[in-house]
């Protein structure tokens, strides 16, 4: 316990932060903050505080799991807050706690073969449908909403964001759309509802392709958005566009070049593609060990620098970038409260140690946006100078009338 201590006394300061060991000595952090309510925790045994100065987001993240971590007073979301909340990025040298993972195992672990990324996806995108029915909007858009404003609820923020990137795709009718990652279908069938744009939907997860499949079925437009189970590596051209939301963070480094080069030659010479992704706001990195343990095995949060270094190498032009700094922390505040709402349905699915997995997950994803160097990005490239209008006005005024607004 007292490195843990020590390490707890030079993190916390702003706040109130009370820690009972398995033995019931207590000890306190930080002092009143504004806003902040105290957090009381208690380890259920001596071995909690060895396991999590020894690796801290693993460490933290299964004894939390395992009911090692009891807590108190407040919610494992106003522990990690607290935590991070300390050690925000803008603050340069981050307090918090640094894993000391394995690097080389975590660099390993970016290698995304064919047969490897269906795996990957099929361990966090092929659970169970009523799962994803209990915390996400009705169209089930599994990535960062677009809150024009903080207050709108996440529905209508999450059709926001589709018509955000709509507007950036820049489309005309009968166009040939590619989604890369086309989760459970939206995307796909909005473009072709509001658009009149023809859509292939790609993906390696079974469960979701059948409830694609099912819905363009239901709206009657399945001869016009298909979806197959196929690597983006065998799909073959040509496509006016292609979007790709919340897929480019299971590429990995190795082949972003490739990815790149590839969707590059999937485009008409005047073809737009749009790419929404999480991103680091610093430089690369590496993924935790508890996430690439239990959440996203062979995920990997890319670096800005990371990604427009490897569209040089393709001569896939980087028209327009935007970043999305606070979209994915109100998104996730949302997930994250539908969940602990929903706690006896999502263990009556799994179990008590899945929810609070699920639970843990999301509220230090959150915690990574609100204080952390975690953003979305979203870049457009072409592959022409001139496949766009000379400035974005045109952006805003398709948004516009996607979302029925006056001008």
């Amino acid at each position: 316990m007292r490195l843990l201590d020590h390490m707890l006394g030079r993190i916390v300061e702003e706040g109130e932060l009370i820690v009972t060991q398995a033995d019931g000595t207590v000890h306190r952090y930080g002092r009143p903050a504004p806003g902040r309510q105290p957090v009381a925790i208690r380890f259920t045994d001596a071995r909690v505080p060895f396991d999590i100065v020894r690796d801290p987001r693993l460490g933290a993240g299964e004894a939390y799991m395992d009911g090692r971590i009891v807590m108190e007073r407040g919610e494992i979301l106003d522990l990690l807050d607290l935590v991070r909340g300390n050690g925000p990025y803008e603050a340069g040298a981050a307090r918090g706690l640094k894993t000391r993972g394995k690097d080389l195992l975590a660099h390993l672990d970016r290698f995304n073969w064919r047969r490897r990324s269906k795996r990957n996806v099929a361990h966090h995108y092929d659970l169970s449908d009523r799962l994803y029915d209990l915390f996400l909007d009705a169209d089930r858009q599994y990535s960062c909403a677009y809150f024009t404003d903080p207050e709108k609820g996440l529905e209508q923020a999450q059709s926001d964001k589709k018509a955000h990137i709509a507007a950036k795709l820049h489309l005309k009718p009968g166009q040939k759309v590619l989604d890369i990652g086309c989760g459970w279908g939206g995307m796909a069938l909005y473009l072709n509802k509001v658009a009149d744009v023809d859509v292939l939907g790609i993906t390696l997860s079974e469960e979701q392709l059948k409830v694609a499949r099912a819905r363009a079925q239901k709206a009657g437009v399945a001869d016009r958005v298909k979806f197959e189970l196929i690597d983006y590596r065998d799909v073959a051209g040509p496509f006016d566009r292609i979007v790709s939301v919340g897929m480019f963070e299971h590429v990995g480094p190795p082949h972003y070049r490739g990815f790149l080069r590839k969707c590059r030659d999937l485009l008409v010479e005047d073809g737009v593609m749009l790419l929404h992704t999480i991103g680091r706001m610093g430089p690369p990195g590496t993924t935790d060990a508890w996430t690439s343990k239990y959440i996203f095995p062979g995920g990997y949060i890319p670096a800005l620098s990371e990604m427009v270094a490897a569209s040089e190498k393709t001569k896939l032009i980087v028209s327009d970038v935007e970043t999305l700094r606070l979209h994915y922390a109100f998104t996730l505040d949302h997930w994250y409260r539908r969940v602990t709402d929903r706690r006896t349905e999502i263990i009556a699915l799994y179990d008590e140690r899945f929810f609070r997995m699920w639970q843990f997950y999301l509220a230090g994803a959150l915690v990574s946006f609100r204080h952390g160097g975690m953003v979305n990005y979203q870049l457009q490239l072409i592959r022409n100078r001139h496949a766009v209008p000379l400035t974005r006005d045109y952006m805003a005024e398709a948004e516009r009338a996607l979302r029925g607004e006056a001008a």
